[in-house]
């Protein structure tokens, strides 16, 4: 009898997209402990004391989950602009404006059972991140403006028309701060793990990217979306609705930017503030490179991200190391995800002089 044979390495190699998304964080892990090294801190106990924050207690897991929250609806949303084509990086001023639509719908709606004031803030939150959105829309739609800085300088505007509105008519007369009134238990999300500040967001994410896996690889609207992004003449001449797809990737990246505002201030703030978020909407671009536009990439991605948020400042106070460097880290990731192509090549001109 013959020996059976063994079966091809191929068949263990991760799926390329994926694999070098493992790469650039290895690399970027990497890169960071030989800094570490250079300022004299042992880069295991360095890691070990920054994964042991995020990862190793109750509350440090809590803290983690809640921090990946507004990181993944930013990152989801992103993601799915990108595969309509549409490089939508204004997250971050949708994600204000949804955060104070929503702390407005709460305080308006203040008396109304959580099973209607809650929808309605949510909705509130989504229907200003999309409209939002939707100006640079109409913008690229109509004048061919580049998305990528009319979104970018909207953002601007957009945190500037918060602290007008935080400072004038949202203001709340009984504070020495520019916020909103706080917002009552009934429009606050319920907590989910008791002596934590969890709550009920890390559920909409779940829901919102099994709902984006579904639509991007199951529904006919899906895979226009998809169509569009890699080849939007093809699918014009395959009678596709161009526009109104760009529209949606628009639409769809403001809406769950809104929704991460509205977690914020429903689940952690419990009223809208100047400050509501230190570039989640900044960060999530990184996210949904990493998770390479993939819904359940982008949730992996931003839990790792938010990993290194959390367990920055315990690195920094029990290991001597400065937690700017969890910011360094992320910049490398971003340089070795930029970096694939060249390396891809490299790999083939040495892979060519070897077969001579």
């Amino acid at each position: 009898m013959s020996a059976v044979e063994p079966m091809p390495a191929s068949r263990f190699r991760l799926p390329p997209a994926l694999a070098g998304s493992v790469f650039a964080v290895l690399a970027a892990f990497v890169v960071g402990a030989a800094l570490i090294a250079a300022v004299g801190v042992n880069p295991l106990t360095a890691y070990s004391a920054l994964f042991e924050a995020a990862l190793g207690s109750r509350n440090g897991l809590a803290e983690t989950l809640l921090r990946t929250v507004p990181l993944s609806l930013c990152g989801l949303g992103i993601a799915l602009a990108f595969r309509a084509g549409v490089f939508n990086v204004g997250a971050e001023g949708q994600l204000f404006l949804g955060g104070t639509a929503a702390a407005a719908m709460g305080v308006a709606g203040a008396g109304l059972p959580s099973y209607l004031l809650l929808p309605a803030m949510a909705l509130a939150a989504m229907l200003a991140g999309a409209l939002w959105s939707g100006l640079a829309a109409w913008l690229k739609l109509r004048f061919r403006a580049d998305e990528l800085i009319t979104t970018i300088m909207l953002n601007y505007v957009a945190i500037h028309l918060v602290g007008f509105l935080l400072h004038g008519p949202l203001r709340d007369p009984n504070a020495a701060l520019a916020q909103t009134a706080r917002l009552t238990a009934d429009a606050r999300l319920p907590v989910l793990l008791s002596r934590t500040r969890l709550h009920a967001g890390i559920l909409i994410v779940v829901i919102a990217v099994i709902l984006a896996h579904l639509f991007l690889w199951k529904r006919t609207n899906g895979f226009r979306l998809r169509v569009v992004g890699l080849n939007p003449r093809a699918a014009l001449n395959a009678g596709m609705n161009v526009r109104g797809t760009i529209l949606f990737g628009f639409l769809i990246c403001g809406a769950l930017a809104g929704l991460a505002g509205f977690a914020e201030v429903s689940g952690v703030q419990r009223r809208m503030i100047e400050n509501l978020s230190p570039g989640f909407g900044y960060t999530a671009i990184i996210i949904a490179l990493l998770g390479q536009t993939n819904p359940f990439g982008v949730l992996a991605a931003a839990f790792l991200f938010a990993a290194l948020q959390i367990g920055a400042t315990t690195m920094e106070s029990a290991a001597g190391v400065p937690g700017t460097l969890t910011t360094v880290i992320q910049g490398l990731v971003v340089l070795f995800l930029l970096a694939r192509p060249a390396l891809a090549m490299l790999r083939a001109r040495f892979a060519k002089g070897g077969a001579r």
